[in-house]
Order: structure tokens, then C-alpha cells, then sequence
């Protein structure tokens, strides 16, 4: 059973590279991220898609240009589809980074080390998203790739729950899907992975 018209498909990049001497925003997806988004790409086929977007990030990018360049589409960058702002500390190797997300997720209305508060990133994307949707009226997909936490925040939202308490893509190095109806955009299927395809 294939989804109804009109759906966000809300991806999360897969894995990448990791590089502490770059800036985060400029890490490109690995060979195994890169693989698993051709594998997604593969099954939009025959699908109505009516536009692909990507945060300003590289690895949103690339996966991307990835998904559109198989469907025969352009695509194009929402710099407000990134993540938290986190410019006040750059990389921060694992496990404290994780930490660090943590206290995030626990304090939306303060600022962690610097960060972008959570609550004002997720009503960032919250309007970006909209935004977007509204670009393309009418039938068609619209495939968003962008980041976890980013989708983490727009999961609280649609949810109506309070930042920390959503559902999360369950897999490690990212690529998964959560899947929103168009108007009024609202969560039609929760998250799985990239692997697991569109259908309920």
C-alpha cells in the first residue's frame, strides 16, 4: 500500500564523515551514507515528487543531490532547515558531545555552552518546514533531507510533547524517515529507517 498524496518526507542524513579538522557543517556523507541514500532514492521511484530540499549543511546536501539527481529533479538549500547553531564550541568528540546533547534536550529555554536554545531552533524549523509546504501547493511529494536533531525537534511539535520527550530515529548513523501529511502538516508515520521505505 503505497502513501497518499501530498506527504513531507522528513529525511535524516546517513552517515558521513567525520573530521575534526573541518567545520561540522562542511562534513560530506561516507561511502556508507552515500550508499544508503542511493538505496532510498531507488525506492521514490514512480512516486509523484514535486521537490527536494536540503539544509546548507554538506551532508544534507549531498544527500540531496542524491535523491533529486536519481528522480531527474533540482533541488534546493533552506538554511534554516540546520541544526541547533553549536558554532560556540565546534566539535566536541563523543561520549561528552553526547552529554552535551543531552542537556540540550533537558533545557530547551537555556542555552548549553553557547548553543542555539532548543526552543528557538525548533520554532526555526518548525516555520521553515511550513514554509516549505506552502512553496508547492497542490498533489506531489516533498522530500526534506536534514539532520537528527533536527528532526528530534520537529518531532516534539508535532507530537505536542515538550523537547526531550519525542519519539527518535532509532538507527545509529542516521537515515531514517518521518513522514507528515501536507495540509495541515501533521505526523502521518512515526519514525523507521530509510531501508524500511515509505509504505505503513
Amino acid at each position: 500500500m503505497s502513501l497518499p498524496m501530498s506527504s513531507l518526507i522528513f529525511v535524516t542524513h546517513p552517515e558521513v564523515v567525520i573530521d575534526p579538522r573541518q567545520p561540522i557543517p562542511e562534513w560530506p556523507l561516507s561511502a556508507v551514507g552515500r550508499a544508503r541514500m542511493s538505496r532510498f532514492a531507488a525506492l521514490l521511484a514512480g512516486r509523484d515528487i514535486a521537490a527536494v530540499y536540503a539544509s546548507g549543511e554538506r551532508k544534507a546536501m549531498d544527500g540531496a543531490e542524491i535523491v533529486a539527481d536519481a528522480l531527474g529533479l533540482p533541488w534546493c538549500t533552506e538554511e534554516e532547515l540546520g541544526e541547533n547553531d553549536r558554532s560556540s564550541t565546534g566539535y566536541i568528540a563523543p561520549p561528552e558531545f553526547w552529554q552535551v546533547v543531552d542537556e540540550f534536550f533537558a533545557n530547551p529555554t537555556r542555552s548549553i555552552r553557547g548553543w542555539e536554545r532548543a526552543i528557538d531552533a525548533q520554532t526555526r524549523i518548525v516555520n521553515a518546514v511550513r514554509e516549505i509546504a506552502g512553496k508547492h501547493p497542490g498533489s506531489g511529494d516533498i522530500v526534506i533531507v536534514s539532520h537528527g536533531g533536527v528532526g528530534c525537534l520537529l518531532t516534539a511539535h508535532l507530537q505536542g510533547v515538550t523537547i526531550g520527550q519525542e519519539t527518535r530515529p532509532s538507527h545509529p548513523g542516521g537515515g531514517c524517515i518521518l513522514v507528515m501529511d501536507r495540509d495541515p502538516i501533521a505526523l502521518r508515520h512515526d519514525w523507521r529507517t530509510i531501508e524500511d521505505g515509505l509504505s505503513p
